[in-house]
């Protein structure tokens, strides 16, 4: 349908894909209806447990075996991995598919920007709310002989994703640092003694008397608590840190030195048809994906990540939108999907 069309032929015009896949009509009138299923990296919800879930968990992750390799020597050295490539390589979803292969919990997830810091990552301390607390208590409850309540610092206290990485467990947990070039220039330096140590101490609590040095305080996990004893936290396990990168700067030496590197290349033809099909239909093979509409994408794809950059999401949106019956080559949607991420110098 045009913008031109009238109203009474919004139903029957064009070529008779409204009902299969225009949900908005752009004709002001209200109407209801049925929103189709969402692709499969794009649906949320909760899992059997009630634990929150996200797009990442749901995704296929594929890598090929010399990246796999570095990841494994990360793992086994238990160092840092530092993951840089260009966006839609999978930087961040390879933290999830690490946790999901080797069984290891939900991925703490820390994204840094320019106002981050190491303290926001290992705890927060809401002081204000603890002395408003404080103050109420010494008001009279249940008239004259009542006892003040005496709110417990652990409840003012929660530590970060890092923080919580840091906990003692039996196995590691994943952390993923996402995007560590946007945060303060000296941030990665701030991290070096965390890394190295596998501690790190809060001041809050080692002020304490000794009758109080053991508090439980909340983890970034909803609902989970731990032990703190004398103000320090320290692993047993140092954890899985998987840090991304866009290469927007450079890193110290020092904390280079620390880090295993990855850089992810941009897919090849093979593996983004092995990509389509194990989050399109994961009980087939690439092949399945060879059919003369597939190419077409791919083939725009290919040509236009060659003059700038594009990400594999951008590919697997636009096979979606094909497969459910959407003509991309019609008003400008191949370019509003399949649009440069960067602009041309």
């Amino acid at each position: 349908m045009t913008a031109h069309e009238p109203h009474g032929q919004q139903d029957t015009a064009d070529d008779g894909q409204d009902a299969d896949w225009r949900l908005f009509k752009g004709d002001g009138r209200a109407k209801t209806i049925a929103f189709p299923e969402a692709p499969p990296w794009r649906r949320f919800g909760g899992d059997a447990d009630g634990e929150t879930d996200t797009s990442h968990r749901n995704r296929p992750y594929l890598i090929g075996p010399q990246e796999a390799d570095v990841v494994n020597a990360a793992l086994l050295l238990r160092r840092p991995l530092l993951v840089t490539g260009h966006p839609g390589t999978g930087k961040s979803s390879l933290a999830y598919a690490v946790a999901h292969e080797l069984s290891l919990g939900p991925v703490l997830h820390w994204a840094v920007n320019s106002r981050t810091t190491l303290r926001d990552a290992l705890y927060r301390y809401d002081a204000i709310g603890r002395l408003r607390e404080t103050n109420m208590s010494r008001e009279p409850h249940g008239g004259a002989g009542s006892t003040p309540l005496d709110p417990g610092i652990g409840s003012y206290l929660r530590l970060g994703p890092l923080g919580t990485a840091l906990v003692t467990s039996e196995s590691p947990r994943v952390l993923l640092v996402d995007e560590l070039d946007k945060g303060d220039v000296d941030l990665p330096n701030d991290l070096l003694n965390v890394f190295e140590e596998g501690e790190f101490e809060i001041p809050e609590l080692a002020r304490l008397p000794e009758e109080q040095s053991s508090v439980h305080v909340m983890t970034a996990d909803s609902g989970n608590w731990t032990e703190v004893v004398r103000g320090r936290v320290r692993c047993s396990e140092f954890p899985v840190v998987i840090i991304t990168s866009n290469g927007e700067r450079d890193f110290p030496p020092a904390f280079l030195r620390r880090c295993v590197r990855l850089d992810l290349p941009e897919p090849d033809e093979h593996r983004l048809r092995a990509i389509i099909s194990a989050h399109l239909d994961p009980k087939d093979g690439p092949e399945a994906h060879g059919t003369p509409e597939i190419d077409d994408l791919m083939r725009a794809f290919l040509a236009r990540r060659a003059r700038g950059e594009l990400a594999t999401d951008q590919l697997l949106n636009a096979v979606f939108l094909r497969r459910g019956g959407v003509e991309l080559d019609a008003d400008g949607l191949l370019d509003a999907v399949l649009h440069r991420l960067a602009r041309t110098l």
